[in-house]
């Protein structure tokens, strides 16, 4: 098994680092933290691909530099859904997820003003690596509380399978490694 997995995407080259999940799978860790060429380029790139949008949604944590800097280039609010609640928020909306990095179920919290700010919008669900499509569904979850319209769903990669689905945009497959 190699070492790293090289990705093209958005224009550049990274050298992914292989990590087991299991026995029998490994995935190529996709971090976009500290990339600062890498998170302006795929921002770029996938603003250019989505349809028209007024805010943008993310989960915590590794999709909100993304979502930052597409809020940047394109003018749009961002809100990033939390992965708990926090004692800052007043009146939390809470969902439960599950995803292939993290184990065990794990909860997203939107506070009520920022649903509130959704309403009537057109909403970009947006996250670094969409895979079993699980923070997806929780994302679309806490958006349908509201009465925004989601206009598409976007990642910079989609891995193993959901790069056949015909519901997201992304710019990259990344195969799961077995």
């Amino acid at each position: 098994m190699p070492e790293t997995y090289t990705l093209e995407v958005a224009g550049l080259v990274r050298h992914l680092p292989i990590c087991k999940i299991s026995d029998d799978l490994s995935i190529a860790a996709f971090i976009m933290f500290g990339d600062v060429e890498l998170t302006i380029a795929c921002a770029k790139a996938i603003i250019d691909k989505v349809p028209a949008f007024d805010v943008i949604v993310t989960a915590e944590a590794k999709a909100i530099p993304l979502a930052y800097e597409m809020s940047r280039q394109s003018g749009k609010k961002y809100i990033p859904a939390r992965k708990g609640k926090k004692n800052y928020m007043q009146d939390p909306v809470v969902i439960e997820v599950e995803s292939i990095t993290t184990k065990g179920k794990q909860s997203l919290c939107i506070d009520r003003p920022d649903l509130d700010y959704l309403n009537g919008k057109r909403a970009l669900i947006v996250d670094d690596v969409i895979s079993t499509g699980g923070s997806l569904k929780a994302m679309e979850a806490i958006v349908a509380q509201s009465t925004a319209t989601v206009v598409a769903r976007a990642a910079v990669l989609a891995e193993g399978s959901a790069a056949q689905r015909d519901d997201i945009v992304f710019l990259a497959p990344l195969p799961l490694i077995g």
